[in-house]
């Protein structure tokens, strides 16, 4: 039979870097995983939050940076690895919604933003960090896409091709580094509460409200509960995947 680790102890010894760590799905990822025994390192651009989640969560460091500023993420790499001694999980959760209007009134600018933190961002963060977890030849990085990138939403073309990209980076990645012990996974959730709501009208919240047939939006709980299954040593055999928290909206 199977023995099973305990698991109010399944990180013990490992650690962590979560960019977008300050609120919402990475604040929750991160204190998950230390009261499970691991170690935590918390990127996000908000440095004022940051300070927050650092008492909070108890964090072993935290760094304010843009993810979408590849030079300022290899220093943060180098950074934490120096904090941590080695890099055993990356979860990449920063990201913005962008503005709420039809493609041909979408201003250039936003979307050029959109696509540099929630694609670029998780290029450069894998790229930098990839290194150090293949010379411990362990490794398992979460990206955090969304059902928008399999469906696409209407008035959100930029974030639904933004975590479009990221479901095809990490199907990528993840092939690439199957033989090295570093898994590679993302999770494409449907609405959950969380401080990036604010980004959107009420209209397009209650769009996607009404195609999630649960009726309901998620719990950041919910979706922190699988990335950090696929964080640990227990995840072994997905790699290369997509895994859904959608209250049934997905069917692929």
């Amino acid at each position: 039979m199977t023995a099973f680790p305990d698991r109010s102890l399944r990180f013990a010894g490992r650690t962590a870097i979560i960019t977008g760590g300050a609120s919402g799905l990475g604040r929750a990822t991160a204190q998950r995983i230390i009261a499970e025994g691991g170690q935590v390192v918390l990127w996000d651009r908000n440095a004022a939050m940051l300070d927050e989640a650092m008492a909070e969560v108890g964090a072993s460091h935290v760094v304010a940076l843009d993810v979408a500023d590849h030079d300022a993420v290899a220093e943060a790499a180098r950074a934490s690895q120096t904090v941590l001694g080695r890099v055993d999980i990356l979860v990449n959760s920063a990201g913005i919604t962008g503005p709420s209007v039809p493609v041909v009134q979408f201003p250039v600018d936003e979307w050029r933003s959109v696509i540099d933190i929630n694609l670029n961002g998780v290029f450069y963060c894998c790229r930098e960090v990839v290194p150090l977890m293949v010379a411990n030849g362990y490794g398992r990085i979460i990206n955090v896409a969304s059902v928008a990138g399999k469906e696409g939403n209407p008035n959100a073309s930029a974030y639904s091709a933004s975590k479009a990209g990221v479901i095809g980076f990490t199907k990528s990645l993840g092939k690439e580094l199957a033989l090295t012990g570093v898994l590679v996974n993302c999770i494409t959730p449907a609405t959950f509460e969380s401080p990036i709501l604010e980004q959107l009208p009420a209209s397009q919240i209650d769009y996607m409200r009404s195609r999630i047939p649960m009726g309901r939006l998620g719990e950041v709980e919910e979706s922190a509960a699988l990335v950090c299954w696929l964080a640990s040593a227990e995840c072994s055999f997905s790699t290369a995947a997509t895994f859904d928290t959608s209250g049934g909206r997905t069917t692929y």
